[in-house]
């Protein structure tokens, strides 16, 4: 696969399988083609694609595009501007759907790997006309015509005037880097450092990492965070306290005492109630008890049976309730409380002020004036309510609403206190990863880390990232020149010294396939004062041939047009074998048949056959029908395609080829109009099909007996054959065939001008000629 390359507007990745020249999806002002655009709405190119054209139609033009597009040279466009055109070449081709662009003069990216052969191959790597000259075997030496060392000289003389270009940019760039931003670091060791995410959160932490390990002893004296929480007011259960009465004291008991209490004033229930005590100690002598204010005999008194029923021992249990649970809450809610509530908040928030220093901590903003007014509220309305019924303890009560809304407000301030040191203690796991590791902490190297991340900050931030990307583009690219300069001084010497017997060798195989009569010899490199060159000698006959000489026999005077065309298709085929990215290669052959002979003809044709399972795409072009009709009998119906150059007003242009119409035979048409009768048994039809049955057994009987029946044979003459081998071992035809034969041959013979003056008028019944084109065409299927 071809790795990822970037261009100025195009990022091509690895091509797939499909990578296909699919479009040429626009030809403008360049050869015959004035704006050829409606190439863009025809089916797409295939693995093969032909294209045939009359020469001068623009062919040649199509390879000469696609040979510039892959070399990125615009010369091969800008040399074929169509004359009188106003307006520069300007073409778009679409391969694997991306659109490869000639405009102003240049592509916008080359394409992937296109090799053409046509003649501008021959010219620049074989012979100008009939004549070797000192740049042809230069270009071979370097390519042996297609390999990769095509160029590699004149690209390893580039790469080491890159590598220069390199290191003087690279200066330059160093020097714009302040010194002052890579604190002890070099330049590329300061462009090298790796950009982190999150990198002042980092900073942050290495800043406190430092401060921990110069501030270690003061760290692991320093207590965690503890949890803190407020005393709770269950107004439930203050509700349940609040509406607990006697209930096995009358209500009209009640009633009446508490009538009388009233009376009696303030604190009466208390006076009365400590009276009550009295009783047993002040009886009279009949037994009877006695007013222990009066000492009079309460016997006949209506209050004292509803005082006894009142004041019970349930009573002052009931009392007891109150008074204990009135003390209870207020000594949990004592003002000492409230006291180390604010302490704790102000040791929680001194130790939050430590620990964040070297750890993220929760906000911890407690509004102590806020919870205390609130706590205060709170628990003033359940005093009051708490009091009200220790002064009323039979009287069921409830909180009020004034005294509901202000706990339910006391219990979130309980919650946001609860929850705002929770999440403090939350972070002890932190504070004791603190402790640990400034218990170990080396502070000179913790101080480097952080200077390491100040840098990281520094190098990837504001204009100086810029400056340092810009370095080491430069240095890769330097790099990437170099690896290019070494791997082409490799390939070179490689070249040198086992590549060119390998491509003798291919070549002779080629010219053998082609039936050349001749192969090359002493395929050799030479320095000469012009650079590197090849010297080579063509062997006709067992004489070897220089392809240069002044006198005598040589390339100019030996071989022919076709064999001087057959020796630059076997160079361009051997160096497709040497070619190591062939896999992913468009081969582009340009009118191949070029003074070639019919038997190097059907070489050529096998030779593509063969390569097209080797490449990604063959598209051949040419102006001979029957050459690519040969081609294209022999692909697969879903691989190929066909398209035509064709004249269009006072130019050209692209369109689809029906080829099978330019492939099909006389006998393939009469076949099929016999047959498509029989089907039908269409009347416009009836005089067609019965002239085209004698043509059916002509063809047929060629084939069957070519020795026989040659061309120009008639079958009367054929029959005559025949018969007197009948039962013989050389038996051509049973007595049963050669009837039929005959029958046939007579009924045909009817519908020809050579043995039916009258054949144009001549009567046909329908059903009678069904029977005959049946007869027909079963005969020629024997």
């Amino acid at each position: 696969m071809a790795a990822i390359r970037k261009t100025d507007s195009i990022v091509v990745e690895s091509w797939g399988d499909t990578a296909l020249l699919e479009r040429f999806q626009l030809l403008s002002n360049i050869g015959q083609f004035d704006n050829a655009v409606a190439a863009a709405q025809l089916p797409p190119l295939t693995k093969l694609s032909l294209i045939y054209g009359e020469n001068g139609r623009g062919k040649t033009t199509l390879a000469a595009i696609l040979k510039s597009a892959s070399t990125g040279d615009p010369a091969g466009v800008l040399e074929r501007r169509r004359l009188g055109a106003a307006n520069p070449p300007n073409i778009v081709l679409t391969l694997a759907g991306t659109n490869f662009t000639f405009q102003n003069g240049a592509w916008n990216a080359p394409t992937p790997d296109i090799v053409v052969f046509d003649d501008a191959f021959v010219s620049a790597n074989v012979c100008s006309g009939i004549e070797v000259e000192a740049g042809h075997r230069q270009n071979l030496h370097e390519l042996i015509l297609g390999a990769p060392g095509v160029a590699l000289n004149i690209a390893l003389i580039g790469h080491v005037k890159r590598i220069e270009e390199h290191s003087k940019a690279l200066r330059q760039h160093e020097a714009a880097i302040p010194a002052g931003t890579r604190g002890a670091l070099s330049v590329d060791q300061f462009c090298a450092l790796p950009d982190e995410d999150d990198i002042d959160p980092k900073i942050a932490n290495a800043e406190r990492a430092l401060a921990a390990a110069k501030n270690a002893q003061a760290i692991q004296a320093r207590g965690e965070f503890v949890a803190l929480a407020l005393p709770a007011i269950d107004a439930d259960q203050i509700n349940t306290l609040l509406g607990r009465t006697l209930v096995d004291v009358e209500a009209d008991a009640i009633a009446r005492v508490r009538a009388h209490l009233t009376r009696l004033g303030k604190e009466g229930e208390e006076w009365v109630g400590k009276g009550m005590g009295f009783l047993p100690a002040m009886r009279v002598d009949d037994g009877t008890e006695a007013c222990p204010f009066c000492a009079q005999d309460l016997a006949g008194s209506p209050l004292l049976r509803h005082y006894q029923a009142y004041f019970s021992e349930a009573y002052e249990a009931l009392k007891a309730t109150i008074t204990e649970a009135g003390k209870a809450f207020a000594e949990e809610h004592r003002g000492e409380v409230l006291g180390a509530f604010e302490r704790s908040v102000r040791e929680i928030g001194e130790a939050r002020t430590f620990w964040g220093a070297y750890i993220d901590l929760p906000a911890f903003d407690l509004d102590t004036a806020a919870i205390t007014r609130d706590w205060n509220t709170a628990r003033d309305a359940a005093l009051r309510a708490l009091r009200a019924k220790f002064s009323a303890p039979l009287e069921a009560s409830a909180l009020d609403d004034a005294a509901r809304a202000a706990i339910n407000l006391y219990d979130g301030r309980r919650q946001q206190v609860a929850d705002a040191a929770g999440q403090l203690v939350e972070r002890n796991g932190d504070i004791a990863l603190v402790k640990e590791q400034a218990a170990g902490a080396n502070v000179p190297t913790t101080e480097a880390d952080l200077a390491r991340l100040q840098l990281i900050k520094v190098r990837h931030g504001g204009p100086v990232n810029a400056l340092c990307d810009a370095y080491l583009a430069e240095k890769a690219e330097k790099a990437a020149t170099e690896a290019l300069r070494d791997a082409a001084r490799v390939d070179l010497d490689n070249y040198r010294q086992n590549v060119f017997p390998a491509y003798q060798q291919a070549i002779n195989d080629y010219l053998q396939r082609f039936g050349a009569g001749y192969r090359v010899d002493a395929v050799n490199s030479v320095n000469t004062r012009g650079g590197s060159s090849c010297t080579y000698s063509v062997v006709i006959n067992q004489v070897a041939v220089p392809v240069t000489a002044s006198e005598g026999a040589s390339f100019r005077n030996t071989l022919s047009a076709g064999d001087r065309n057959t020796l630059a298709l076997a160079f361009f085929f051997a160096s497709l074998e040497q070619n190591a990215q062939l896999a992913n290669a468009i081969v582009v052959i340009d009118d191949p048949m070029t003074s070639l002979d019919e038997h190097r003809s059907v070489a050529t044709v096998q030779q593509i056959r063969l390569l097209l399972a080797r490449v990604r795409q063959v598209i051949v072009l040419s102006h001979f029908k029957p050459y690519l009709c040969d081609i294209w009998k022999g692909a697969t119906t879903g691989l190929r395609s066909s398209f035509l150059v064709r004249r269009d007003g006072q130019g050209s242009s692209i369109a689809e080829w029906d080829v099978h119409q330019d492939c099909i035979t006389e006998h393939d048409r009469n076949h099929a109009l016999v047959t498509g009768f029989v089907a039908t048994g269409d009347p416009a039809q009836e005089r067609p099909a019965a002239i085209a049955l004698r043509p059916i057994l002509e063809a047929y009987l060629r084939v069957a007996f070519p020795a026989d029946f040659p061309p120009g044979s008639l079958i009367g003459p054929f029959i005559g054959r025949c018969i007197p081998r009948v039962g013989a071992a050389n038996q051509l035809l049973s007595q049963v065939d050669i009837d039929e034969l005959r029958a046939l041959k007579d009924y045909g013979n009817n519908f020809h001008h050579d043995t039916n003056p009258a054949w144009q008028t001549q009567a046909i019944n329908s059903q009678e000629l069904t029977g005959f084109c049946q007869r027909v065409l079963a005969f020629a299927r024997k």
